[in-house]
């Protein structure tokens, strides 16, 4: 006997999926967009006082799409050489050697054009979302990721070219050098869905506020190491059996 035909997935079901795929991303991304705004600002109000032309601080954003990294490269400009630029920005952006390894199975049966593209909008957010998502279908997956990168990537646009335009009339008393540490904590607070991921967050985000004097941005590497360190220690400690639950219970199949 022949096997039962598979259903076929209509068009009006497939639609349907993506627009529930496509409002979950929304929706998942909202809390994580909010508290970056005040960082674009920032690095806006930076790019106006830096030695850079604005025209090339201003292509960091679309270029690089990496904020501790730009705040970095467009305050030590003119102080320091080029060499120095490339070092720190490569160090402060090394954390996300540790992302690729963490969605490297995901991206294990996406499509090439993807694996190569993707990395362009991996940033600290982008990744908080995306690794909640490992099981998903690679097709869900893929539009998932993809949204959520667009929507980061356009805030991200927006926004600093506004704080480089409205950065240097904001008055001082705004205290918009915290919004780095509110962005962070943004991250850490949708991390706490897990313990693993909450312990690694607020490990991360304490270190990093902690050593936020080092010189070239260190303090954002050691929060980083921190993080993924606390992170790996809290996973083992929950995967480790205790006596209760090694304990056969009675009535159970031996």
């Amino acid at each position: 006997m022949s096997a039962d035909p598979q259903p076929v997935e209509s068009a009006a079901d497939t639609a349907g999926r993506r627009y529930r795929l496509d409002r979950t991303a929304l929706s998942d991304s909202l809390p994580l967009v909010i508290p970056a705004i005040p960082f674009g600002f920032v690095l806006g109000l930076a790019i106006t006082e830096s030695a850079m032309p604005l025209w090339a601080a201003w292509l960091t954003s679309p270029l690089i799409f990496a904020g501790a990294a730009q705040l970095t490269m467009v305050t030590i400009a003119g102080s320091a050489s080029l060499w120095a630029i490339i070092s720190a920005v490569l160090v402060i952006n090394s954390r996300h050697v540790m992302y690729s390894a963490a969605l490297a199975p995901p991206f294990r049966h996406q499509p090439r054009w993807l694996r190569w593209l993707a990395p362009l909008v991996m940033v600290d957010q982008v990744f908080a979302l995306a690794v909640l998502r490992n099981d998903e279908p690679p097709a869900s997956f893929r539009r998932y990721y993809i949204t959520i990168g667009l929507v980061f990537f356009t805030v991200w646009n927006l926004v600093v070219p506004l704080g480089m335009v409205v950065g240097p009339i904001i008055p001082d008393s705004w205290q918009l050098d915290f919004a780095p540490v509110v962005m962070f904590a943004g991250l850490t607070l949708f991390a706490i869905k897990r313990v693993p991921a909450g312990v690694a967050a607020l490990v991360g985000g304490l270190v990093s506020l902690a050593a936020a004097g080092l010189s070239d941005r260190l303090g954002i590497l050691l929060g980083a190491v921190a993080g993924v360190i606390a992170g790996a220690i809290a996973d083992q400690w929950l995967a480790t059996p205790t006596p209760d639950n090694t304990t056969e219970q009675p009535g159970a199949p031996a």
